[in-house]
């Protein structure tokens, strides 16, 4: 019985590691406004959109606020929205909110099991000798690699893709710029950016995992 709970630990620690890079990832672009707000200008979105940069961050802090936040009515500030255009964003909060709840549970249970596991309250399994965490962080790393080279040899076709799977059979994110005015102050390059954070996020934090993990199983193996 305790083997079988040991194990069932482990894989649950492994796969809120794993869940919780990612999610924390994500969640970076999202959650830090500013990285929006320091493009702004580099992006030349004010000469794009007609509107000046206070203009621009009250509309996306809006958006953001019907994103991230509970019982908002969706806005776009000054820029003109169709039902569709808001349709769209609906269906992004839906994902806005799945990832929120994954990376707050995915903490939850990596902090609570690593705390355990710390005062022997309960033991976790090391595969093939090495922390679960470990395995996670190489796994989300080696795939995080993968996907960033998609990414980088034709970002146009991996956004494409994103939309298909994660929006099938719907296509309202195809927003026309007369007629939802806001993705002219959302451009693709933007979208770019978001995607370099996100992976850079992965690699950086997995490679961390990584390195801590092999050095204190030197550490442990060296006495």
């Amino acid at each position: 019985m305790k083997k079988v709970l040991s194990v069932s630990l482990t894989v649950i620690l492994g796969i809120a590691v794993f869940l919780f890079i990612i999610t924390f990832s994500i969640g970076l672009p999202i959650y830090c406004r500013f990285f929006y707000y320091a493009q702004i200008n580099p992006l030349n979105i004010p000469e794009s959109t007609g509107y000046d940069f206070a203009t621009i961050k009250t509309a996306y802090d809006q958006v953001l606020d019907y994103l991230t936040l509970p019982n908002r009515t969706f806005g776009a500030g000054v820029f003109k929205f169709t039902e569709e255009g808001a349709s769209h964003f609906a269906d992004c909060k839906i994902l806005f909110d799945l990832n929120a709840t994954v990376l707050i549970i995915s903490t939850v249970i990596v902090v609570t099991l690593l705390i355990l596991e710390k005062f022997n309250v309960i033991k976790l399994c090391r595969p093939f000798g090495c922390s679960v965490a470990l395995i996670s962080a190489f796994s989300i790393f080696v795939v995080a690699i993968i996907l960033a080279l998609f990414i980088a040899i034709d970002f146009e076709s991996a956004f494409i893709t994103f939309h298909h799977l994660f929006f099938p059979g719907k296509d309202n994110w195809t927003f026309h710029p007369d007629y939802d005015e806001i993705i002219t102050a959302l451009p693709q390059e933007f979208f770019a950016s978001c995607a370099v954070l996100i992976g850079a996020s992965i690699i950086l934090i997995s490679a961390g995992i990584i390195i801590f993990q092999l050095v204190k199983r030197r550490k442990r193996l060296d006495k």
